[in-house]
């Protein structure tokens, strides 16, 4: 059901980019997350953690990471002009 979720807030994020005539990758990305992000914890148990939750965790992290180097590379771009 997560994945249905996530595929269905993935597909409205392209429309109204599409539709809006403005698509961004990092945008869309940081949205995806934020997307992904929520149906990891609404789909992780408080007292075991199935192996599809703990990659889903790995997964998360990695983005996290991603999102960092673009909030980094956003400020260089800034601080140099």
């Amino acid at each position: 059901m997560a994945i249905v979720a996530l595929t269905i807030w993935t597909l409205l994020i392209a429309f109204f980019m599409i539709l809006s005539g403005t698509i961004n990758l990092e945008f869309f990305f940081v949205l995806w997350l934020i997307g992904l992000i929520v149906a990891v914890e609404l789909t992780s148990m408080k007292f075991s953690t199935p192996p599809s939750v703990q990659k889903n965790r790995y997964l998360v992290a990695i983005g996290i990471m991603l999102f960092g180097i673009i909030i980094a590379v956003k400020v260089k771009v800034i601080l140099n002009l």
